[in-house]
C-alpha cells in the first residue's frame, strides 16, 4: 500500500509540474534570426502540411523552432513575413557548374541545393568553400567527369572509357580524387558498362545518368534494339536516370506511345528508380527552333557561363534551323510522359540542365516547376519534387528539404501561394540561406554579381580538370 501512494504522489507531482510549466508559457528560446507570421508548408506528406501565421526561429544554420506564437522566441534580427508563403529551399537535381560566378544566380532565385552532373576537380574544393562559408552558393553535389565511350553522343569533356580495365580504373581514379558518385552516359559499351556498374557498387558510389544503349548500329532504335536494354539498366538501380528525353529514346525507342509508356513507367515505379524530369532541356531547344535563335541571347542568358557558350555555336545554329512543329510534337509527349509516369509511382524529381545550352543558372528551376504543373502535376507534387524528394534521394530527410526544427535554415519566402499558382515560386520575396537573411535587395546584387564573369579562371578549371583524366587538349588550345 505504501508503494501504491508513493508511485501516486509521483505521478500526481509530475502532473502539477506540467500544470505549472504550462502556466507559464512554452520555454524562453533564443536565437540568430526570428521571422515572423509566415506561412509554412511542409512536403513530407502526401498532402501539404500548412501552419498559418507560424513563427521561426533560427539558431546557428538551424530551425530552433516552429511555433504558432512568438512568446518565448527572441533574435538580435527580426524579418516579418507579413503572412507570405515560406517553404523549404530549393533543389536543382541536374545542373552544370563552370565557374564560381554562377553560384549566386541560383540563390537569387531561391536554389539553395544543386547537384553537378559532369565534375571536374575543382567542383570539389568549390564545394568545401560553399559549406565553410567562404563562399556564397547553393549547397554543392557533385558526380564526377561523365564516363562515357566513343559513338554519336560523345563530347570532349567525357572521360572515354571502352574496356572492364579502363572503366574499373577510371572509377577507381575517381573514387581517389574525392568524388562520390558516377555519371555514366548513352554510348558506353556493355564491357564498360559492367565494370563501372561493379567498381562503384565495391566503391559504395552511386551511378546516375543516362542510361547507357551500347554501340549504336545502324537502324536503332526503330528497326532493332539498342545492345543494352532499358530494362537491364534499370535492374541496376541507379540513383537516378536522367530525362524523360533520354528515356523516351531509350526505353521507348523513341515511340511516342502513351500505352507503352504506362506499362514503362510501372517497370520504373516497381523497381523504385527515381527519374529527373528535365522538360525544360527540351523546351528550350523547341524555344530557339520557334524564335530563330534569337531566344539564346533573351534577359538572363548573360548569367551563361561565356566560355561554356562559345561551344554552343553549332548547337545553336542547329536548333535555330529546325521546323518547331516536330520539336513542339516531342515538347508536348514528353509532358505526357512525366504524367503518366506521376500515376504511375515514378518517383519524379525536378531537374533542369541548367549551364549548358540557354538553359538559365537558377531560373530556370521556376521553369521547370511551370512546365510540370502545366503536363497535370499538382503545383504540391512539383514543389515535393524540389524540395523534400530530393532530400529523399539524397539521403539527408529531416536534415533539410523541411521547415521543422532540427532543419538546415535554407527557407525560400515566397510573394504569395505556390500551392494556388505554382508562378509564385519562380520568383522569391526573400531567402534564409544558411541561417542568413536575404531580402529582395541582396539576392538582386547576387544576381548581378553572377554576370561578372572571369574566363581565365574558367578555363583554368575546365581544361586543368580535363588534363587530369586524360583528354588530349591539343584541338581546343591550338598547342
Amino acid at each position: 500500500m505504501r508503494q501504491t501512494l508513493k508511485g501516486f504522489g509521483a505521478v500526481l507531482g509530475v502532473g502539477v509540474l506540467a500544470a505549472c510549466a504550462s502556466a507559464l508559457g512554452p520555454e524562453p528560446l533564443t536565437g540568430d534570426l526570428l521571422i515572423r507570421d509566415v506561412r509554412t508548408i511542409g512536403f513530407e506528406g502526401e498532402a501539404p502540411a500548412i501552419r498559418e501565421n507560424a513563427y521561426v526561429l533560427v539558431k546557428d544554420g538551424k530551425i530552433l523552432a516552429v511555433r504558432e506564437t512568438p512568446e518565448g522566441l527572441s533574435a538580435p534580427e527580426t524579418v516579418d513575413g507579413a503572412g507570405r508563403t515560406m517553404v523549404p529551399g530549393l533543389t536543382d537535381m541536374h545542373v552544370h557548374i563552370w565557374d564560381e560566378a554562377e553560384l549566386g544566380a541560383y540563390l537569387s532565385w531561391g536554389v539553395t541545393r544543386v547537384r553537378n552532373m559532369s565534375g571536374l576537380s575543382f567542383h570539389l574544393p568549390l564545394a568545401k568553400r560553399i559549406e565553410a562559408g567562404e563562399l556564397m552558393g547553393p549547397h554543392l553535389i557533385t558526380t564526377g567527369p561523365i564516363l562515357n565511350s566513343p559513338g554519336p553522343n560523345a563530347q570532349i569533356n567525357h572521360q572515354m572509357v571502352e574496356t572492364a580495365d579502363e572503366a574499373r580504373a577510371a572509377v577507381a581514379w575517381q573514387a581517389e580524387a574525392g568524388f562520390d558518385r558516377i555519371k555514366v552516359y548513352s554510348n558506353l559499351m556493355r564491357p564498360a558498362y559492367k565494370a563501372i556498374i561493379e567498381e562503384a557498387a565495391a566503391r559504395g558510389m552511386p551511378v546516375v545518368g543516362h542510361t547507357p544503349e551500347g554501340v549504336r548500329e545502324e537502324g536503332m532504335p526503330k528497326d532493332k534494339p539498342f545492345n543494352i536494354s532499358f530494362e537491364e539498366v534499370l535492374a541496376d538501380h541507379f540513383e537516378t536516370i536522367e530525362h524523360i528525353e533520354s528515356v523516351v529514346w531509350h526505353g521507348l525507342r523513341n515511340r511516342h506511345d502513351e500505352a507503352a509508356a504506362r506499362a514503362l513507367g510501372h517497370k520504373i515505379a516497381a523497381e523504385g528508380v527515381p527519374v529527373t524530369a528535365t522538360l525544360l532541356a527540351h523546351r528550350n531547344l523547341l524555344l530557339v527552333a520557334e524564335t530563330g535563335g534569337a531566344a539564346t541571347s533573351r534577359p538572363g542568358t548573360e548569367l551563361l557561363n561565356l566560355v561554356e557558350q562559345q561551344t554552343e555555336g553549332g548547337n545553336f545554329e542547329f536548333w535555330a534551323g529546325q521546323d518547331p512543329a516536330p520539336v513542339a510534337d516531342d515538347a508536348a509527349f514528353y509532358a505526357r510522359v512525366a504524367k503518366i509516369f506521376q500515376e504511375e509511382g515514378v518517383t519524379l524529381l525536378a531537374g533542369t540542365d541548367a549551364g549548358i545550352f540557354t538553359n538559365i543558372p537558377g531560373k530556370s528551376l521556376g521553369e521547370e516547376l511551370a512546365l510540370l504543373t502545366g503536363a497535370g502535376l499538382s503545383p504540391y507534387d512539383v514543389l515535393r519534387s524540389a524540395t523534400y524528394t530530393p532530400s529523399v534521394v539524397l539521403g539527408t530527410v529531416g536534415q533539410d528539404g523541411c521547415v521543422e526544427a532540427g532543419c538546415a535554415a535554407d527557407l525560400v519566402l515566397l510573394p504569395c501561394d505556390p500551392l494556388a499558382d505554382i508562378s509564385c515560386a519562380a520568383e522569391p520575396a526573400g531567402l534564409v540561406y544558411r541561417g542568413q537573411w536575404l531580402d529582395r535587395a541582396a539576392l538582386d546584387g547576387l544576381r548581378q554579381a553572377s554576370a561578372q564573369q572571369d574566363a581565365e579562371r574558367t578555363m583554368a578549371n575546365v581544361f586543368g580538370g580535363m588534363a587530369e583524366y586524360g583528354v588530349d587538349l591539343s584541338a581546343l588550345t591550338g598547342e
